[in-house]
């Protein structure tokens, strides 16, 4: 169905082409899941799929990529849309009407579909997306996740044979991301669709497909096969691959549930060792302000036991807040406390309200009732440019804070922007996520660039506030843990960092609190590994597989086993 031979693309003004010998082939009704590191050309490849790449992007493509036996070198995007539907990394940059229902019929009415068949087409899309609620509601006031549904919706309707995916679930939590490839899985076996799809969470998505297409660093020949059979070798992968791999597993499992039958061992041995290690890290009662997390007890004479210091300040203090953002009430007696050098995870569904709390944090939002106090301000009562030293938000959109056309202008900005020295911004990118060019524009980076950059501008100006909505969208999982490191430095040095995430694994090795909200209102308030292991959703992998007991990450079992090792 898809055949792609000896594929380069050059885009224009590049040294180098973006990606070279592509050579992989797609069967139809296969599922073929294309992975690698943050900006290898991912986003590239499948834009050849549906003939974007070149035809609108610009550049030269090398070799022959073909689609249902059609040739995109000849056939332009619009001649090809009978066939193959393509969802973007930003569903916002796709539609092209105002609400749900309509964005949902566009597509059809493009193929000139009867009505009836529209409507029902509708129906079934809105039923097995989870939508039916949302159907009148303007696409503007969706949630980022709930704009990724519609933005799937929106290609399903007119039945393509071939569906292209970029990151899919990336906005989605865990319950809707599986909601959503379930449907996919649906799609294929049933009815014989042909998906590919990008994706950098694999723990969501690896036991799914049929094909694994590895893009390794630039250069390098990609590697297809089974996705046991890459995983073995491949420098990105899921958490229970990757506590396979340390257990030494053979065959690698690819499931929790595979995991789970080969873990009574491994939980032995940990059972032995978890007195010896460092538990699950543990946040204090949000009640009151945390201590710091530089230990309870300063240091003195062996033995003794000096008092501990008065807590400090909240750097953030919500008390009752309530926000009403038109017909719908967005939150509701919200009660939060963040202390310096604590890190809170905001998670739920999509649309539960975790953003708007965020932007009521920075003063985006005006509260309908209730305080709130950022840094010791009142966010939406200072001024914009008095607030930047206090607080800083990465939102979800990356471009609502990228405005130079180049990398380099864009960090000079940020340094001027904060007082920090020349040179601040770059070094925080290169640091974070290395090889990004300066001459690039922000376009024309990848989503987890563009993503990459936008946290970079913020943390310029090292606000005692942190405020990260989606932080790793697009972002491999080495990038994720130079992210990690980097936050936790941050930490230590007494920032708050509130982050909204639907990203599990995250949250596991990051924070100390988790904040569970649910239609305005947080439901759950406490110490990561209480919140997150009672919950079957937000769990992460490990602690699945280790149940009953409390390991959250690779990490901590690694720790835990080489504790018990013979010096």
């Amino acid at each position: 169905m898809i055949r792609f031979e000896n594929v380069s693309v050059t885009y224009d003004g590049a040294d180098e082409p973006t990606v070279r010998g592509i050579d992989f082939e797609v069967a139809e009704g296969e599922l073929v899941l294309l992975a690698g590191p943050s900006g290898v050309g991912k986003s590239t490849v499948l834009g050849a799929v549906s003939g974007l790449v070149p035809h609108f992007t610009g550049g030269t493509l090398h070799g022959r990529v073909t689609v249902a036996g059609r040739d995109t070198r000849t056939h332009k995007p619009r001649e090809l849309a009978d066939v193959v539907g393509t969802v973007g990394q930003d569903p916002l940059a796709h539609f092209v009407t105002d609400t749900v229902e309509d964005e949902l019929a566009y597509g059809m009415e493009s193929l000139g579909l009867a009505p009836e068949v529209m409507r029902r087409r509708v129906e079934e899309t809105l039923d097995l997306l989870g939508l039916a609620g949302l159907r009148d509601r303007p696409l503007a006031t969706l949630s980022g996740g709930q704009q990724q549904r519609v933005a799937i919706g929106s290609v399903l309707t007119p039945h393509p044979r071939v569906l292209v995916l970029d990151e899919p679930t990336s906005a989605l939590d865990p319950a809707a991301a599986e909601e959503v490839l379930a449907v996919l899985q649906r799609l294929v076996h049933d009815l014989g669709t042909t998906v590919l799809m990008a994706e950098h969470r694999l723990e969501r998505v690896i036991q799914y497909a049929d094909q694994v297409v590895l893009l390794p660093a630039p250069g390098e020949p990609p590697l297809s096969g089974t996705p046991r059979e890459v995983m073995a070798v491949s420098p990105v992968c899921p958490p229970v691959v990757e506590l396979g791999r340390l257990a030494g597993w053979s065959p690698l499992p690819l499931t929790v549930r595979d995991a789970r039958r080969r873990a009574a061992p491994l939980r032995g041995r940990l059972a032995d060792r978890q007195q010896h290690c460092r538990p699950p890290r543990e946040a204090a009662p949000p009640a009151q302000a945390p201590a710091p997390r530089r230990g309870l007890f300063r240091r003195g004479t062996p033995g003794a036991r000096t008092a501990a210091p008065a807590p400090a300040s909240p750097v953030a203090e919500v008390r009752s807040l309530a926000v009403r953002r038109g017909r719908i009430q967005a939150l509701r007696h919200i009660d939060l406390t963040v202390a310096p050098g604590e890190t809170v995870a905001l998670m739920g569904r999509n649309g539960a309200g975790k953003s708007t709390l965020l932007g009521a944090l920075v003063g985006l939002v005006a509260p309908s009732a209730g305080s709130v106090r950022s840094a010791g301000a009142v966010p939406h009562r200072t001024r914009p440019r008095d607030l930047v030293r206090r607080v800083g938000l990465v939102p979800q959109e990356p471009r609502d804070l990228l405005y130079a056309d180049t990398v380099a202008a864009e960090c000079a900005a940020a340094d001027r922007d904060a007082g920090a020295e020349p040179g601040t911004c770059r070094a925080l990118l290169s640091g974070l996520l290395p090889g990004i060019d300066d001459a690039t524009h922000p376009r024309d980076l990848s989503e987890g660039q563009r993503l990459t950059l936008a946290l970079a501008v913020v943390l310029t100006a090292r606000p005692p506030l942190l405020l990260l909505d989606e932080p790793t969208r697009g972002l491999d999982y080495a990038a994720k843990a130079r992210l990690v490191t980097l936050l936790r430095g941050l930490a230590t040095e007494g920032h708050a960092i509130v982050l909204a995430t639907h990203d599990v694994e995250l949250a596991a090795e990051l924070a100390d609190r988790v904040v569970l909200i649910a239609e305005g209102e947080v439901i759950a308030d406490g110490p990561a590994a209480e919140v997150v292991t009672a919950s079957p959703s937000f769990a992460p992998q490990v602690a699945k597989i280790l149940a009953p007991q409390r390991w959250l990450t690779v990490g901590q079992v690694r720790e835990a086993l080489a504790a018990g090792e013979p010096r």
